[in-house]
């Protein structure tokens, strides 16, 4: 297992910033996501630490060595990319021996090599054909095996997941999880999908215009993100969200609506001025129209979503999402009240963005 530490990396290309000063810090055995959108300097990040691009200032530590100036092969890590890169003309035995073969290494430790992976990756059945042969599934775990008998301690992935469908991802998440629970070897994981961050990290480094946004386990992101962009990126649907002001007291007002914000726990100091309220789905109840504390709504529309149903309302000049149950969904009224669970609100200075 290592460690890898991130000092103030920068990267540009041809004059646009795409890394600005990211730190960061992986734990030994830590099976870390890098979750963004597209372009938000992810992938490049993940090709800096491999040294596939060079950085154009900072240090990369690796079990308290600078690498920054080595080559990629000089680094100790394997690589797993998005489009496989198996060679075509080689078998799946060849694709997973043919680096160890260049390396000079023994024979009895390649064919034990490989098949310990082969194993592993449940693939002893494919050793024999070749990557057209091969669904993608297949092709990815043998593009993970190829990585793995290098017997690296580290394992970077680049989205190694996005060619393949839904019910295959899923499966293939859960086979990587316990990939790693079996190796406990250091992962390294980029994604635009937030599904695989949150249920497969350890810790989720959420990233926005080259920076890292929020650093943290995936609940505490989920359920406390740090930043208004992180709270709008994670979670399906959206948090709903609410321009108004937060006064001396702590009341949040707007659309004319006064909510009391006694419940939620200020992360920094309370900065009355303009700010913004998000409430997730599921943090906000049904009750009757014109209920005490209870904020006016009308139903828009209902979508079933099998075990569960998400009810959208027009509320405070805003259209909301509301998780329900079925039963609950079917029989909505036209016009409702809601009451936002504050405890588990969050609410950001509209200046900065970031939460209060």
């Amino acid at each position: 297992m290592s460690s890898i530490s991130l000092n103030q990396i920068k990267k540009s290309f041809a004059g646009l910033t795409i890394l600005q000063s990211v730190d960061m810090d992986i734990e030994k055995g830590e099976f870390v996501v890098i979750l963004g959108p597209s372009g938000c300097g992810k992938s490049t990040l993940l090709n800096v630490i491999a040294g596939l691009d060079d950085c154009d200032s900072g240090q990369i530590i690796i079990d308290g060595k600078d690498v920054s100036g080595l080559e990629p092969s000089q680094r100790g890590l394997a690589m797993v990319f998005q489009s496989y890169a198996l060679f075509p003309a080689m078998t799946v035995r060849r694709n997973l021996s043919f680096g160890m073969e260049i390396a000079g290494k023994p024979k009895p430790e390649i064919k034990n090599k490989v098949a310990w992976v082969a194993k592993l990756l449940q693939i002893e059945a494919l050793l024999d054909r070749k990557p057209g042969q091969l669904s993608g599934g297949q092709r990815q775990r043998v593009a993970i095996g190829r990585a793995l008998v290098r017997s690296s301690n580290i394992c970077l992935f680049d989205e190694p997941l996005s060619n393949l469908d839904a019910k295959l991802r899923a499966e293939t998440r859960v086979e990587l999880k316990q990939l790693h629970e079996t190796l406990k070897s250091t992962m390294v994981y980029v994604t635009h999908d937030q599904i695989e961050a949150m249920t497969m990290a350890d810790r989720v480094a959420v990233m926005h215009k080259g920076k890292v946004e929020q650093f943290a386990h995936p609940q505490s992101i989920y359920e406390k993100p740090a930043s208004l962009f992180v709270a709008g990126f994670v979670g399906s649907p959206a948090m709903n969200f609410f321009h108004g002001e937060l006064d001396g007291a702590g009341v949040f007002k707007t659309a004319d609506v006064a909510i009391e914000t006694s419940g939620y726990i200020f992360e920094n100091k309370m900065t009355p001025g303009a700010s913004v309220l998000g409430v997730r789905c599921e943090d906000i109840a049904v009750v009757d129209a014109g209920a005490p504390d209870s904020i006016p709504a009308s139903l828009a529309f209902v979508e079933l979503l099998g075990a569960d149903a998400l009810g959208w309302f027009d509320c405070l000049g805003k259209r909301l999402s509301v998780k329900l149950s079925v039963d609950a969904a079917r029989s909505l009224s036209e016009t409702v009240g809601l009451r936002f669970n504050m405890t588990k609100a969050s609410i950001f200075s509209a200046a900065t963005e970031q939460r209060l």
